[in-house]
């Protein structure tokens, strides 16, 4: 049977989930687990950090004793973290548009974390595109901290899911398949 107190825990229950897909992305996660960047979730009223931290090898830290004010615990896999995100009131992300489509649709604040060291980084080029739009926030393991604390969520607008057929259509044509 849940209290009153638990009840009200639950209320103020204020969770950022952090996403590394399936790669290795260290740089993010040990970013997460830095004392600064965990100092400015707490600034801005998170209760909760859930880091997927992928097949990275760094363990972050998970909260211990009563008076830590942000809980924090880490998984490396799951089959669906779609559920994570829906119950997230913040995201944090690696760059993959797999990811940041899925927050997207949720229309959950996100922050994209950019990883540097891949060469030939498309993928930053989405996230920055989105960033310039106001879609999301986008970051480097450096700057998350900063990020977060200068974050307005106030300034993010929805994003509008376009229609991909005329683009399907376009590409089946370009292939050769059968137009329908």
């Amino acid at each position: 049977m849940m209290t009153i107190g638990a009840v009200d825990r639950e209320k103020e229950k204020k969770a950022v989930f952090v996403t590394v897909g399936t790669t290795c992305f260290d740089a993010l996660v040990k970013s997460v687990d830095s004392r600064h960047v965990r100092n400015e979730l707490k600034k801005r009223g998170y209760t909760n950090l859930l880091i997927q931290m992928g097949r990275g090898s760094y363990i972050p830290r998970k909260s211990c004793g009563e008076d830590e004010s942000l809980v924090v615990d880490y998984f490396t896999f799951s089959p669906s973290i779609a559920d994570y995100m829906r119950s997230a009131s913040l995201i944090i992300s690696h760059a993959g548009s797999g990811s940041i489509f899925e927050t997207l649709r949720l229309r959950k604040p996100l922050i994209v974390v950019v990883n540097e060291d891949l060469m030939d980084n498309h993928q930053s080029e989405l996230a920055e595109e989105l960033a310039d739009r106001k879609h999301l926030f986008c970051a480097s393991p450096q700057t998350l901290g900063q990020t977060i604390q200068t974050m307005d969520l106030d300034s993010l607008l929805p994003f509008q899911s376009g229609d991909g057929l005329p683009v399907a259509k376009l590409i089946n044509k370009f292939l050769g398949f059968p137009a329908e």
